[in-house]
């Protein structure tokens, strides 16, 4: 039963991981964009957060979609100035550009937040309450609203994208850029409308990451970048779902080394990660989106 718990615990993890890397497989997905400021991003959200609760008094719920909504216009501006003044000038350029943009919010937040470290508070009841599956399975009910956060954003993604007016623009530009600007559509502003959409998903995996941990300025680089992209890179690069599968397996591997040894339990992460890249470099749904 303890390996039973160890895969539902592994499987929760992992829309927790899928909910860190949808917003960098969308950005890859539509721009060929790989951010290397996603995790910085991720941290800024839950900083938002801390400051909006903390000034206004507002409570966790109704800051939510304030925060998603500030990230959202972040995003749209980012891409309309930085990123696709990056775009223009190659895919190596983007790399540069989000490395330093890494480095430029780690050491803001360090020079106006300190280095102390923060949480949402999102109240005691959600945080600390659990329930049982059997007699030897708990199960966090945190962990739970997470994985099903992970999966209604997936949902509404892929429904975005297919359903859509501008998801529909958003494919169409991914697609073929020169076709579609020929047809009328401005992709500059379509990129940023993608933009905007994975800064809203990484602003609800920053508010996530704060309520299960504390967050620190350079948390984004040494936590939430390394499990998003290995989600990704796992799942296939550009596939929605396939972060979701990355993080289940990733999830999985952490819990299980940790159940046979738990100093295995970031070493089996990394084993996968390597494995997956080796066996399987162009990801696990590599074949199902292309088709």
């Amino acid at each position: 039963m303890a390996w039973v718990n160890a895969v539902i615990q592994g499987i929760l993890t992992g829309g927790y991981y899928a909910l860190f890397a949808c917003g960098l497989s969308l950005m890859f997905g539509v721009m060929k964009v790989v951010n290397l400021a996603h995790g910085d991003l991720a941290t800024v959200a839950a900083y938002i957060g801390v400051g909006i609760i903390t000034a206004t008094h507002m409570p966790f719920l109704w800051s939510v979609p304030v925060v998603v909504l500030v990230m959202a216009v972040l995003g749209y501006v980012l891409q309309r100035s930085v990123l696709q003044a990056a775009i223009s000038r190659g895919e190596l350029i983007t790399l540069i550009v989000t490395f330093g943009l890494s480095i430029v919010i780690e050491n803001g937040l360090l020079q106006f937040f300190t280095a102390n470290t923060r949480s949402l508070d999102a109240g005691a009841s959600l945080i600390t309450a659990s329930f049982s599956i059997g007699s030897q399975i708990q199960i966090a009910w945190l962990d739970a609203v997470i994985f099903a956060l992970a999966v209604v954003v997936l949902l509404g993604l892929q429904f975005f994208l297919s359903s859509s007016k501008y998801g529909r623009l958003i494919r169409a530009v991914a697609d073929d850029r020169e076709a579609a600007q020929l047809a009328g559509a401005d992709y500059r502003h379509v990129f940023g409308i993608a933009a905007a959409a994975a800064f809203g998903t990484v602003a609800l995996a920053g508010i996530a990451y704060g309520m299960k941990v504390n967050v620190y300025p350079y948390a984004g680089t040494d936590t939430i970048l390394l499990f998003a992209f290995a989600a990704v890179v796992i799942g296939g690069l550009g596939s929605l779902w396939g972060t979701l599968l990355g993080g289940i397996v990733l999830g999985v591997a952490q819990q299980i080394g940790a159940q046979i040894n738990i100093s295995y339990e970031q070493f089996a992460l990394y084993v996968v990660f390597l494995a997956v890249l080796v066996i399987r470099p162009q990801g696990l749904t590599a074949r199902r989106s292309q088709s």
